[in-house]
């Protein structure tokens, strides 16, 4: 009985032995795979992208990589427990998962922020982009079209320039998209990527002004005035910029403050009020404030009233640098250059270095010779 007793038991260790051996053999990784894993990410504006893939390499099969098993083309039942049809996975192993931080529009079509397993069917001419919510299944195996978020079409390029490891990546960026291509041997397959620059702006300096960094009065200051720049949002960056002037939140009445107040209260209609506050504003400015707000005012064709903040800083500085520059500028604008070669001798006589005494010198020669500035 003893003797049975240690052989059964030997037998239920070695039992158990192999089913732990199993478990562990099912859920290892082992580092060193020959696909590569793979990151790539770009920020537009307040949006973020991220792809993560592993990356193949073609391994001497050029030419025998589109339309075949290796990257198959439209659906194929792919076997191993598998009996559906799935598309490619872009890329192999884990599926290819893509993620925005905002919504997007791809190729023309809203997609909304998430994170996506990203599959391509992919055809001989042209190529269709699929975003799916299944973003932990293994490649294209367990494929389920009805979690498929979108479908876009696309069109690649056979002949691009040959690129040995499957690779993501972002080009051609402006203000609001850019492209992202998948390169493999030689193929691109192409999408556009585009967001809506201010409303996700707009989304994220909401955010951040509900947190902690809504109490500190340059950020508050900057919100509103990208509020007035881009010309959204206005009552709420009214809001922003009365608590970056309110002193019992540290705010201060300067010149950029109230500046920043003023073309609010400006675009929301509000002239009078609006004129109230940009002459405070011209009280607590310095002279190059001044100075720099007569030049804004002379670009938008405002020549008059340029030249009334130029005559108000060089009164109120008694001809210090640069209000007799700015006098030049004015009386040029207005066509009287008799008074603006007067000033600009003055101011020749003023310049605090040699860059600016030159360009001064060469102010001088085109009024002597009649013409403005």
């Amino acid at each position: 009985m003893l003797k049975s007793s240690i052989i059964l038991r030997l037998y239920f260790l070695f039992i158990g032995a192999l089913i732990v051996q199993s478990n562990f053999a099912q859920a290892v990784r082992i580092p060193g795979s020959t696909n590569y894993p793979s990151s790539a990410g770009r920020s537009i504006g307040a949006s973020s992208i991220e792809v993560k893939w592993n990356a193949p390499g073609v391994k001497g099969r050029q030419d025998q990589i589109w339309g075949t098993n290796i990257a198959w083309y439209g659906f194929q039942v792919l076997g191993f427990g598998s009996n559906v049809e799935s598309p490619w996975r872009a890329g192999a192993d884990e599926c290819t998962t893509i993620s925005f931080s905002t919504d997007v529009m791809i190729n023309g079509k809203p997609l909304p922020a998430g994170k996506y397993a990203f599959f391509i069917a992919l055809y001989a001419d042209s190529s269709v982009l699929i975003f799916n919510k299944n973003t932990t299944e293994w490649g294209s195996y367990f494929y389920r079209k009805d979690l498929d978020v979108m479908r876009v079409a696309t069109t690649q390029v056979k002949n691009n320039a040959f690129q040995e490891r499957l690779n993501y990546t972002f080009y051609d960026q402006s203000e609001d998209k850019v492209m992202l291509a998948l390169d493999w041997e030689k193929w691109r397959i192409p999408m556009t990527i585009q967001v809506d620059l201010k409303k996700t702006i707009l989304a994220d300096l909401r955010k951040q002004m509900d947190g902690a960094i809504g109490f500190d009065p340059p950020s508050l200051q900057a919100a509103a005035s990208w509020c007035e720049q881009n010309d959204v949002n206005l009552e709420e960056g009214l809001s922003w910029i009365n608590s970056a002037t309110d002193p019992n939140l540290g705010g201060i009445n300067n010149f950029p403050t109230l500046s920043v107040k003023a073309k609010l209260l400006s675009k929301m209609g509000k002239a009078n009020e609006a004129k109230a506050i940009m002459d405070q504003a011209m009280d607590v400015a310095t002279t190059i404030e001044l100075h720099q707000y007569g030049r804004r005012l002379l670009a938008e064709k405002k020549v008059d009233e340029a030249v009334r903040v130029f005559e108000k800083n060089f009164t109120k500085y008694n001809g210090a640098w640069p209000t007799q520059v700015g006098l030049m500028r004015g009386y040029s604008a207005k066509g009287d250059l008799k008074k603006a070669l007067e000033h600009a001798r003055l101011a020749a006589a003023q310049a605090p270095d040699e860059v600016n005494k030159k360009s001064l010198e060469n102010s001088i020669k085109s009024l002597e010779a009649g013409k403005a500035l």
